[in-house]
């Protein structure tokens, strides 16, 4: 009977399992039948995956939320509803609505969806990074202090992505922007001629701010977001810039999603570089984010005993609690040690009759215990709010240091003299130099912003002041040791053939000669020895402790009315300059003035603008503006470099963006130029030279040409002309060190069969015509064309990508700037460059 229960039990067991099975069963089918999975794409208008993009499907009381991967794909199981209100986000993307109707089915491919690069009116002061993946910039937060397109403002604008950097692995700030219409290398410093015109000593601008970067160092570019050149005198949205144009350097901000990348590169000159840039959120409402980035070189160079030993490390911090208000403070450290390269010389040369060959490009008159060291460190916070629609604030800080360690063995631009003062042209006058320095930077910039329509017209108006101080602290001093020898023991700073009696000679290939101070340099026979600083007679000349203020408040106006757009502007700047600052023998000199801006747009059709503009710069040249060790007072003597600027041209946006082109006509006027007289027996006197005028046309294309294929490319004639001078015969002359033709070209083309995927090839050729030297006109340095070229590859289903860049294919002597017979600049000849990077 126990047995007969047992099994009546197992029925009624076995017989539930099946009625709980088949309850299971039906409700899972009611279930499928009441859902629908729903998956799709995210691109930008460029054709570009969107990774990390926010969809948002929401119908009634449903809201659920998707995120899209590294391909832009995204899935989603959604319950069943007629339909759904779809928003989609994206970090430096327009946000994108539809209404989407839900078939009857288990599975829904959604439409393409396609996002527009964003111009976010909060970010009036840069806070958070882009994740766009192309040449070219379209938009500028520096030029008018508000975030507008490049297409809207009436003034031409270049931009270098950091796309473009990483493609070209342009470690240095020239290399980057010799893809720059009417931007040409001046030098190995960082120095360039920007529309015919040469930078002087001023900085950099980062992040629309002056600074007081290093003149003789190019800086890395490992932090930067990308590189904007304005072309023209801009002194009414910055403090004294260069009449040519001004380069503003923009550093990466952090994105709000997770990004981690590591790269490794090696190659030619015993060249060694690392960087790293990581990124993401802090927090899970993704309201503070971070931003680390890290870049190293070891190198070595074509150029005898050059060598730089640098690292930069930069981090950044982004507090956005809503989207009203934001805030973000970063630091960037930068330190190198090097040797500062003052060029090569050639022998031999008298005018007309030169051999830019008589000595190798890497010839070099330094000596081997020579050194350049710099620290340069930077601290900078951002913030902004916005009140209400129509009102927002920000506010902008930067605080420099900046050290300096310098010794240095170089010519002082002429050749030995026999004893009866003759030339002696293999023989190279040279001087020693110790110099240590410090700079102290502080940079305040605080503007409202406001938005308002009256008959007809809508008005974007900044209004704000900015200040600025610049100190050399006390502690500073530089040594020079130059002339020849006297019998008694003494140093006279030039050699007088009326009174021989009092020097001592040596004989030098037969030739009798006044003894140097510092030995002059054989440049048929180069020796480089460790130089023995005891063996010299130095001059000992404390810097001055100086400080410069300046002080400036402006106003500007955007008007629209329908299709044309006005935007006028005031500044008004008063500027002080103290030499022997704090001490009894302080002076100080004041000036001031009013700067106008006028420009004027107009909207042909959806795709092209015209525009012309006006304006005008201003420069305070004192004691405390330059590196050049001017003794006070006559530092501050110098009449204040002015400038303006006349501009027409058009910009335009074709296949839905994705290519931009433009083209402007220019002339630029300065006068009271600023020059090094080119003296041996004072190689840091300085004089005012005149006027110069500078006119030229541009043309500039970048974009896509089909998804996979992009370019940037451009062109410059600058006709550039001596107007006024000292001496009267070089007037109507060419200014040096300044091509008249110029172009360039870069393009990378990425293959997409399934056979070849991964595969991308790049390309580029740059153009640039004669120049004359900018102290001489002696010589022409001749137009040379260099062929670049790379290849990359990144393996299927990995996230590394694997690079060779081969400079100057060609292996083309040339020379991209020189100052006289002993200073020449030459172009770096055959180099290859590899590089790993690994993206997570």
């Amino acid at each position: 009977m126990d047995q007969t229960y047992k099994i009546r039990d197992f029925g009624r067991a076995f017989c539930l399992l099946i009625l709980i099975g088949n309850s299971f069963s039906a409700s899972a089918q009611i279930s499928a039948s009441t859902q629908i999975k729903v998956d799709g794409k995210v691109t930008s208008a460029t054709g570009h995956s969107v990774e990390k993009a926010t969809i948002r499907f929401r119908s009634g009381s449903n809201q659920l939320t998707a995120l899209t991967d590294t391909a832009g794909l995204f899935a989603i199981v959604l319950p069943k509803s007629a339909s759904y209100n779809i928003n989609v986000s994206a970090i430096g993307y327009k946000p994108y609505s539809i209404v989407y109707p839900i078939q009857d089915s288990d599975h829904l491919t959604l439409d393409p969806i396609i996002l527009a690069m964003a111009n976010d009116e909060l970010q009036t002061v840069e806070i958070v990074g882009t994740s766009g993946k192309k040449y070219y910039g379209n938009y500028s937060f520096s030029a008018t202090k508000t975030a507008t397109l490049n297409k809207d403002i009436p003034q031409a604008i270049s931009s270098i992505s950091k796309e473009l950097i990483a493609d070209r692995q342009a470690a240095v700030l020239a290399d980057a922007v010799k893809n720059v219409t009417g931007v040409s290398q001046s030098s190995f410093y960082n120095q360039f001629a920007i529309r015919g015109i040469n930078q002087n000593e001023e900085g950099t601008i980062i992040n629309g701010m002056r600074t007081r970067q290093n003149y003789f160092n190019q800086p890395l570019t490992s932090n930067l977001e990308r590189i904007e050149v304005i072309k023209g005198p801009a002194s009414a949205t910055f403090s004294s810039v260069d009449p040519g144009g001004s380069i503003n350097l923009v550093t990466k901000k952090p994105l709000n999603h997770d990004r981690k990348e590591i790269s490794i590169s090696g190659g030619s000159f015993s060249t060694m570089r690392a960087a790293l840039d990581f990124t993401g959120p802090m927090n899970e409402e993704k309201t503070l984010l971070y931003r680390l980035n890290v870049g190293y070189e070891n190198s070595k160079s074509f150029r005898d005993l050059q060598f730089r030993k640098g690292y930069i490390i930069a981090p950044s911090f982004s507090y956005i609690p809503d989207d009203r208000t934001s805030l973000n403070v970063e630091m960037v450290l930068n330190n190198s040690d090097s040797r500062l390269d003052r060029g090569q010389a050639i022998f031999g040369a008298t005018p007309g009759h030169q051999n830019l060959n008589s000595t190798p490009i890497g010839f070099n008159m330094g000596a081997v215990n020579d050194k350049f060291n710099t620290q340069d460190l930077m601290l900078m916070a951002n913030f902004a709010h916005r009140f209400n629609q129509n009102i927002s604030f920000n506010i902008a800080y930067m605080k420099q240091n900046w050290n300096e360690d310098l010794l240095e063995h170089r010519t002082n631009n002429a050749f030995a003299v026999d004893e009866n003062n003759n030339p002696i042209n293999s023989l190279a006058g040279m001087i020693a130099v110790q110099r240590q320095q410090k700079f102290t930077t502080d940079n305040l910039s605080t503007y409202f912003t406001l938005q308002s329509s009256t008959f007809g017209l809508s008005h974007q108006v900044v209004t704000g002041y900015d200040r600025i101080t610049t100190q050399k602290l006390r502690g500073g001093g530089i040594n020079t040791a130059q002339g020849y020898r006297l019998k008694d023991g003494s140093i006279a700073a030039r050699y007088d053939v009326n009174k021989k009696d009092l020097y001592q000679f040596s004989t030098f290939n037969g030739i009798t000669a006044p003894v140097p101070n510092v030995s002059h340099f054989n440049l048929e026979n180069p020796s480089y020895t460790v130089k023995n600083l005891s063996d010299y007679t130095f001059s000992k000349l404390e810097i001055a402790p100086a400080f410069y203020l300046v002080n400036g408040i402006y106003l500007q106006d955007q008007i629209k009315y329908r299709k044309i757009t006005l935007t006028v502007g005031l500044r008004q700047e008063w500027y002080e300059d103290y030499s022997n600052y704090k001490l009894n023998t302080e002076r100080r000199i004041s000036q001031q003035k009013l700067l106008p801006r006028f420009g004027i747009t107009y909207a042909l059709n959806s795709r092209i603008n015209v525009y012309g503009t006006y304006l005008q710069g201003y420069q305070p040249q004192g004691n405390t503006s330059s590196l050049v060790i001017v003794p006070p007072p006559s530092g501050s003597n110098f009449k204040p470099l002015e400038s303006d600027l006349k501009e027409v041209g058009a910009k335009s946006e074709w296949l839905s963006g994705k290519l931009m082109v433009n083209v402007s006509v220019f002339e630029i006027n300065q006068k009271n130029l600023l020059m090094n007289a080119n003296d041996p027996l004072d190689v840091n006197r300085l004089i005012e030279r005149g006027a110069q005028r500078s006119r030229g046309v541009e043309l500039e294309a970048s974009g896509f040409i089909h998804r996979n294929w992009q370019f940037n490319a451009g062109y410059s004639y600058v006709d550039a002309r001596v107007t006024q001078d000292l001496n009267p015969e070089i007037v109507g002359d060419r200014v040096q060190n300044t091509p008249q033709h110029s172009a360039s070209v870069w393009t990378r083309y990425n293959l997409n069969s399934a056979k070849f995927k991964g595969i991308g090839f790049g390309a580029g050729i740059q153009y640039s015509g004669d120049k004359l030297p900018l102290y001489i006109r002696d010589f022409i340095l001749p137009a040379y064309t260099v062929v670049d070229a790379a290849i990359y590859y990144s393996p299927a289903a990995s996230k590394v990508q694997l690079s060779m860049n081969m400079n100057n294919v060609l292996n083309k002597t040339y020379w991209v700037g020189a100052q006289n017979y002993l200073r020449l600049f030459p172009g770096t000849p055959r180099n290859v460059m590899f590089n790993v990077t690994y993206s997570i």
